[in-house]
Parts: structure tokens; sequence; C-alpha cells
């Protein structure tokens, strides 16, 4: 049975069907037990912080096991002994093709075999000399596009292997940002980022439709802006924060929360997603439809 926290993930998404099956209210519909990730085999790169470590323990609590790996070795240990034994644990650079490969082989070796990768690594090359691209530097763009797409790239390459090899298809979710195809040009005009956001959203979209009849399923999430380590500066300045309560209006207007993402990254990882292919879900607070509110030039 579901831990009480993933059982209220699961019914705010199988609010809808209450709608139209009153009936049902007091119980959940019986093809939402496809939620549970029992027994699943998860591969988590980018797993030990932020947006991963969330998604990693409701996936816990959810049955999986799992494999994360994580660039900061303090994380890496703090993870692994919040977790516990379902998970195993090991610090690497996801910008290196033997990093994924590793994890994947840890997954085999461990559980016996791989049913689904959550790749979050990434994060903003702005430290590197991304920015708008009058000022771009070289280093900027190659740091930025090896953190947010080679790794990406890697992941995926290192997982479809298996699950060819396995024969009997799994499951990708890989991230992405609202800011692949929604700008911000004032606050975030990071624009090798971008670049790579919008990447990954066509790598997948490919792979997914090359792959389908294999029943491997590839997919993305997109959020706006979520407090993560990587939104420190957004999150400490008041402008942002001030355009953020109209940019992202939902729940009174709020930067994100990691928990924002947590019932979205079930439902992939899970079998209730088990004809959906090639599909971008943006979790933002309403940023895409919203016009955001500028305050004037100073």
């Amino acid at each position: 049975m579901l831990a009480g926290e993933n059982r209220r993930l699961l019914h705010s998404l199988g609010a809808s069907f209450y709608l139209f099956f009153p009936r049902t209210r007091h119980s959940l519909p019986a093809n939402m037990a496809q939620f549970d990730l029992n027994g699943k085999r998860i591969v988590i790169i980018g797993g030990t912080a932020g947006l991963g470590l969330s998604a990693a323990r409701a996936f816990v609590r959810s049955g999986a096991r799992l494999v994360l790996v994580g660039r900061n070795p303090e994380n890496v240990a703090a993870a692994a002994t919040e977790l516990g034994e379902p998970v195993r644990t090991f610090a690497g650079d996801a910008a290196q093709p033997a990093t994924a490969e590793r994890a994947v082989a840890m997954a085999v070796s461990q559980f016996g075999g791989v049913d689904g990768l959550y790749h979050v690594a990434g994060g903003s090359g702005r430290s590197l000399g991304d920015g708008p691209l009058h000022e771009l530097t070289d280093d900027g763009w190659y740091g930025t596009l090896e953190m947010n797409l080679s790794s990406l790239v890697f992941s995926n390459r290192a997982v479809v292997r298996q699950f060819l090899a396995q024969g009997r298809g799994g499951s990708i979710l890989n991230m992405s940002s609202v800011l692949g195809w929604s700008p911000s040009p004032r606050y975030f005009p990071t624009h090798a980022y971008a670049a790579t956001k919008a990447a990954a959203i066509g790598f997948t979209k490919s792979i997914a439709a090359y792959y389908a009849d294999k029943n491997i399923r590839c997919n993305v999430l997109a959020p706006g802006l979520v407090e993560t380590p990587m939104a420190r500066r957004a999150a400490g300045d008041e402008r942002i924060l001030g355009f953020i309560r109209t940019k992202q209006p939902l729940d009174g207007g709020r930067i994100g929360q990691t928990t924002d993402l947590d019932a979205a990254a079930l439902y992939f990882m899970s079998d209730a997603s088990g004809f959906t292919t090639g599909q971008v879900l943006a979790v933002d607070g309403g940023w895409c439809l919203s016009e955001g509110q500028l305050p004037p030039e100073t």
C-alpha cells in the first residue's frame, strides 16, 4: 500500500476522474494502482539534490529501488544515509559518458535490470560565461552544452542500450525548462542554457518516435522557476520574485518547490504512463500562459 503522502499525490492526479465518476470518490480507481513503483528499478542522474532528490524520496516511498548519481560527494553521502537500503549511490560527472554507463551497470548488478531513467542533471552556465548572445563566451557555450545536453544524451544512450538488451521496454524522463520555448529576456537571458533546454525536447521527441515500437517511452518535464540550488540567485532577488508573482500566478504567485514536480515524475516512471510518449509537461505555475508584469526600468 502506498504511504500517505504519495496517496495524496495520486489523489491529486486522479481528481478529474472523480468529476465524472463520483461514486469512486472514496477509493482510487483500479487503474490508479499503476502509479505504484513497487519493484521498479530506476536510475536518477542528478538525484542527490534539488529536484532529483525530491523525486528520489517520492520514488522510494512508492516502492522503487534506485541508483542515484550526483556530482557533489557530500550530497551523495547525505542522500545515501537518508534514503537507506533501496538506494545505491555514487559521485560522478554526468558530462562524462562513463558515469551513466556505470549507473546502469550498477542497477543491473544490484537489482537485476533497469525499468526507468530520470535525467535531472544540469544547471546554469552563467558562471562559465553563458548570457546574452553578444556576451556569451566560448567556454560558456561549450560548458553549458556539456552540462545540460551532452550529459542527457549520454545517460539516454546508456539506458536505451540496456532496454534493448532486456527486450521489454522502459521509461525515460528528461528535464528541460520553460525557457526552452518561453523566454524571459530581462531576468533570464542565458541563451546557451535556453538552447540546450530546447534541444532536450527535440532530442527526446526524436528518440521517442524511433523507439516507440520497442515500448521505450521518452517524455519531458519542463519546470518554471523552482527553488533549487541552481536558482539561488533568482530566489534571493526581490525584483525577480516580484516578477514571478505574476509570471507564475498559481497558488498565490510563488516560486516553485521541488515537490511540485514529484507527482508528474511518478506518473512518467510508472505503468500509468504506459501509453504516453514524446510529450512535454510544463509544471510551471502558469509561466507559459502569463504575461508577467515587469517593473519600470530604473
